[in-house]
């Protein structure tokens, strides 16, 4: 059977069924990167988290068993923290050809009627659908 690397976080927190014994080659699989961030998102998981973040040298298959031994059975499910759009930016960026910094930075100062003229500015025209 062919697992995913979200297999392998679901075997670590909540089956506790350990993938590698099943297939030694399950492990090209397993993404130290992806593991730690899932797992981080969880109070009881995080200090161990941090830890394989420093230790990133360690081998997968050790990550894996340490992580399998040490963490309680617990179902883990959260939905991962994405970037935050702000409406606006777009405009700043392409009015002052600005990077995303920089217009963040600009946004905070300017006002709502400088942030309609330059939407106006960069009015076109023609029909949206």
């Amino acid at each position: 059977m062919t697992y995913s690397v979200w297999d392998m976080v679901n075997s670590i927190s909540d089956t506790k069924k350990n993938l590698l014994e099943e297939n030694a080659e399950n492990i090209k699989i397993y993404e130290p990167y992806l593991v730690n961030k899932s797992l981080s998102y969880h109070n009881d998981a995080l200090m161990y988290a941090n830890e394989m973040n420093k230790n990133f040298f360690i081998d997968k298959d050790m990550q894996y068993n340490f992580y399998i031994n040490i963490l309680r059975k617990r179902k883990r499910f959260s939905s991962w923290i994405k970037k935050e759009k702000v409406d606006d930016l777009e405009c700043i960026k392409s009015y002052y050809n600005y990077s995303n910094e920089k217009a963040l930075q600009a946004l905070k100062l300017l006002s709502e009627d400088q942030i309609n003229f330059i939407k106006k500015q960069l009015d076109i025209g023609g029909i949206t659908r």
